[in-house]
């Protein structure tokens, strides 16, 4: 594949972000409304959690031990987690100026995504360059889970803020890391870039995400007292992940 088509592949996967995004754009009745944030909390912490369990870590551990012995590779590893949920603790005392907890719950979730979308463009990017069947099934695979995490950016945000424009600029920054990053492993990384050094970044985000999705994302979802939505949130979730790693 071309570097401009592995360009592109790279840019359509992370844009898939905002078509989650566009679920703001459901109207919702006044009396469901805490149901339907409460679902959509729910099916994100399930993808966030479930992306890191099944994928991140275990290929990302696997990786780090082809590099190092058990003695290094594991401490490694567990470091390179322990780091990523300090950064969720560290951003949120820094955004604890703000009263609005939702609000706060879609910029960690923006944050923590950029952070999971970058080294995903250099993947995917590096991926289609070296066999195009490779990069298109990469690629899928990325959208089918930036779609639901484009959900876990705009429904916190646009119900803190009313505003879809906000919500959905949070979710194209966050997709833009994306290609982002595919551009850069074009230009500035393609000689530098190791599976030790993507696999470190990604047991950073994994950590972030269950962080993020333990600490800050279920507390909020409980405080709703909405269980049979946030249930389902989580079983669709949980069906989506199973269903990603079956096809790809």
């Amino acid at each position: 594949m071309s570097v401009y088509h592995a360009l592109l592949v790279s840019t359509i996967a992370g844009m898939s972000t905002v078509i989650g995004g566009l679920i703001i754009f459901i109207n919702v009745n006044n009396k469901n409304i805490n149901k339907f944030i409460s679902f959509c909390l729910s099916f994100s912490i399930s993808i966030m959690i479930g992306i890191s369990i099944t994928d991140l870590i275990p290929s990302s551990f696997f990786n780090v031990m082809l590099d190092y012995k058990s003695y290094i590779g594991i401490p490694i590893t567990l470091l390179s987690f322990i780091i990523g949920g300090l950064i969720v603790y560290i951003i949120n005392k820094l955004l604890k100026n703000n009263d609005d907890s939702l609000y706060k719950l879609g910029i960690l979730s923006m944050l923590a995504l950029i952070l999971h979308n970058f080294p995903e463009g250099i993947a995917t990017f590096m991926g289609s360059i070296k066999d195009t069947t490779l990069g298109i099934k990469l690629s899928i695979a990325i959208m089918l889970h930036n779609i639901p995490e484009g959900i876990s950016i705009a429904v916190p945000i646009y119900y803190a803020t009313k505003s879809k424009k906000k919500a959905l600029f949070n979710t194209f920054l966050s997709g833009l890391a994306e290609p982002l990053g595919a551009l850069l492993a074009y230009l500035i990384f393609k000689k530098y870039v190791t599976d030790l050094m993507l696999s470190i970044v990604l047991l950073l985000v994994a950590g972030i995400m269950i962080t993020l999705s333990i600490n800050e994302m279920l507390p909020k979802a409980l405080s709703y007292k909405e269980n049979k939505f946030m249930y389902i949130g989580f079983i669709i979730g949980i069906i989506l992940i199973v269903f990603n790693h079956f096809l790809f």
